[in-house]
């Protein structure tokens, strides 16, 4: 691990509050997480962008895969998995997943959440995905199954007195004169617990911030969405991997070739229940492009949606479910219903217009099966860390599973090996430079057009010097202290660091994707359409050098090289 000494431009820490453990975003990997290392008799902190209940799990429609039903296998999940994965899932982490899931499972109902069962039998109601050979999606509320697990564990943490920071961005992480973590500094926009810039001081940082979906104008994702964890990772010298391949889901409603940010998502449940994908014709066209149709994992779908649009010229397809009736609308995705509804879109009576958009960042913040990263003393799980379980493209409703098995472990580790660290210290570097928030859009647009659904080499160059510009542009004003027409030299605040982590996260995603010459996963190169396992059946890993240049390497095979947190960790641990 290289020591990068790089950070955001912010004001110094004016309080500070110690811990054992501080947990940094509050989906279904945060606060699990959280009530694990609680349990274990660690002072745990959690810091959170909003409110506890407002991360990306509660938006999640469809479910949480695990092998529940009868006559399923975690070997028939496993199978599932490694086969959306393209070659590139790490098969002991995924093995870790599907073996140890039904038993976290379990112990989410423990804690209090409520899945859909069958009104006679009692037993859990299952649906399928894409992707998936079995019924194995555990849902709650018809559609609304990250609000009842958000639900859940909410409760939980209040009652178990959980100390939480709300309304908090993340900035940095505080490091120790031997490259051990010593916390994070942190910035609570008015409404948490402090105000303005504070420090929560702990031996172990859990990162659990969610995705990056924000680098794109339209996404699934919320708005509090902008890569804050993984730009903290790189910052502090941990390495990336599988940054190039984003999940675009293939059913968001279409509301216009010109909207932009959080798109309503059409869950993949309802394509499981039976809803056909066609053109304005009626013509089912996934039907002879894969076994399971439309049913298919995302990135099929997806290709399989964007080449018919590109055939007929057309901005959107349509996903067709009306011979479900207004009952099993009603009843069963209720939410989606509402939402389209909302758009004066009637699902019950009329087709739904969808085109896929930004959802899932399969990679992340490179981990072992410990979740420990790159950096001693920093962890990463959920969307924000890559534990080589997804692959080149995630199996629908593992990742809320990948966030529970991976939380879990993460809290074994740490309470199985206690760690204190020295005292944290100042950088000697001076901040990277800060962007104007009106950049945001900007970045959005170019990640849009070059680096979407549809890449190729070209796009992706004009991508990459375009975010250059932007970089520079900043770093020049940063160094002159003043202002141009273009890039403003901006002021500490929440709207310039986001945009500031939005254009690390995306200068990262497009190295990685220039770099990945083959189509693979949910990667799609038009110009390198075929998939090249001789060459590329590796992962990409960068990391941010001192001279706040990006390394790009390639592993030398499909299987990651371990996570060292090298002799730091063992000096430090009592």
């Amino acid at each position: 691990m290289t020591r990068t000494g790089i950070r955001l431009k912010a004001p110094a820490p004016g309080w500070t509050v110690d811990a054992d453990v501080v947990v940094v975003g509050s989906g279904v990997a945060g606060l699990t997480a959280a009530l694990r290392c609680t349990a274990a008799g660690l002072r745990t902190v959690v810091v959170t962008k909003a409110r506890l209940d407002d991360g990306s799990t509660r938006w999640a429609q469809g479910g949480i895969a695990a092998a529940l039903g009868e006559g399923d296998t975690p070997e028939q999940h496993l199978d599932d998995t490694l086969v959306a994965g393209a070659g590139l899932c790490d098969e002991e982490a995924v093995r870790a997943l599907v073996t140890e899931g039904p038993d976290a499972v379990r112990r989410l109902i423990d804690t209090g959440a409520l899945f859909d069962t069958d009104p006679e039998s009692g037993a859990i109601q299952l649906t399928r995905e894409g992707g998936h050979h079995r019924r194995r999606i555990a849902h709650a509320g018809g559609d609304a199954t990250g609000a009842e697990i958000s639900r859940a564990l909410v409760e939980a943490v209040r009652s178990a007195s959980l100390r939480t920071i709300e309304n908090a961005l993340v900035l940095d992480l505080l490091m120790d004169p031997d490259g051990r973590t010593a916390g994070v500094t942190l910035h609570v926009m008015g409404e948490g617990q402090h105000d303005g810039v504070g420090a929560v001081r702990a031996p172990a940082v859990v990162l659990a911030t969610g995705g990056m979906g924000q680098v794109f104008s339209a996404t699934t994702n919320p708005s509090v969405s902008t890569g804050d964890g993984v730009a903290l990772a790189l910052r502090a010298g941990a390495e990336v991997s599988d940054l190039e391949f984003v999940q675009f889901h293939p059913t968001v409603l279409f509301l216009g070739s010109d909207a932009e940010g959080q798109q309503p998502l059409v869950s993949e449940a309802v394509r499981g229940e039976g809803a056909h994908l066609v053109d304005a014709d009626g013509v089912r066209f996934m039907l002879g492009q894969h076994e399971l149709a439309e049913l298919a994992p995302r990135d099929i779908v997806a290709k399989g949606i964007m080449r018919r649009m590109r055939e007929q010229g057309a901005e959107h397809m349509y996903l067709d479910a009306r011979h479900f009736g207004a009952q099993m609308w009603e009843s069963r995705f209720p939410t989606i219903l509402a939402a389209c509804r909302s758009h004066g879109i009637d699902p019950v009576t009329e087709p739904v217009p969808v085109a896929p958009a930004a959802h899932y960042a399969s990679g992340g913040v490179r981990t072992d099966l410990r979740g420990r990263t790159t950096v001693p003393g920093l962890y990463a799980c959920g969307e924000v860390a890559c534990t080589g379980v997804h692959g080149a493209n995630r199996l629908a409703s593992n990742s809320l599973l990948e966030g529970l098995v991976f939380a879990e472990r993460i809290a074994e580790d740490i309470a199985a090996h206690p760690a204190t660290p020295g005292p944290a210290v100042e950088s000697e570097e001076a901040p990277g430079p800060l962007l104007d928030p009106a950049t945001r859009i900007k970045i959005q647009r170019i990640m849009t057009a070059g680096a979407g659904v549809l890449r190729s080499a070209d796009s992706l160059d004009h991508a990459a010097e375009a975010l250059e510009v932007l970089y520079r542009s900043a770093a020049a004003e940063a160094e002159a202290g003043n202002g141009s027409d273009d890039v403003k030299d901006a002021e500490p605040g929440v709207d310039a660091w986001e945009a500031t982590n939005l254009l690390l996260v995306s200068r990262v995603l497009v190295a990685a994707a220039r770099a990945r010459e083959e189509t693979r996963g949910c990667h799609w190169r038009e110009d390198r359409p075929d998939r090249d396992d001789d060459t590329w059946r590796r992962h990409l890993v960068v990391r941010l050098t001192p001279g706040r240049t990006l390394a790009v390497h390639r592993t030398e095979s499909a299987s990651f090289p371990p996570v060292d947190p090298g002799p730091v960790a063992a000096q430090r641990e009592q």
